[in-house]
């Protein structure tokens, strides 16, 4: 699982014409991917890690802050660009498989108090930020 974190001052994704979820203070937008051995594990790191890094102003956390986090999903963090001209997206999980996993990641951030906002899985999204810093961090399960 993979996971791109990014200090904003607010957040939007957009669908359609229309706001589906957005944050109105400062907090995280995650982009979210999922390969293919994913599972429970994977989730519980990722889920705790986000909550818990200090990467907010005065090294303070989500959990420090009571801050919210959007969670928008990202297949193509698993894509591969090392050769030819188009990327390829072996490594990112099938919808099947991914979803859960995202919702799973969402669920775990809300039941330890994170205010959650989603995008909308698989569908063609807008996001809009206000970024903090900038300030951005890449979290990989594979790596922790």
């Amino acid at each position: 699982m993979r996971a791109v974190l990014q200090r904003v001052q607010s957040a939007s994704v957009t669908v359609a014409g229309e706001i589906v979820g957005a944050i109105d203070s400062p907090g995280l937008l995650v982009y979210l991917g999922v390969t293919h051995d994913d599972g429970a594990a994977e989730v519980a790191w990722m889920a705790r890690k986000i909550r818990d890094l200090r990467i907010l102003p005065d090294e303070q956390s989500l959990a420090d802050t009571g801050g919210p986090a959007l969670v928008v999903s990202q297949f193509t963090l698993y894509g591969d660009a090392r050769k030819g001209r188009r990327p390829t997206w072996i490594a990112a999980a099938p919808g099947p498989v991914s979803e859960p996993l995202y919702d799973a990641v969402c669920a775990a951030l809300e039941a330890a108090g994170t205010p959650v906002a989603r995008g909308v899985f698989g569908a063609d999204m807008q996001v809009a930020s206000v970024n903090d810093g900038p300030f951005t961090v890449l979290l990989d399960t594979a790596a922790g």
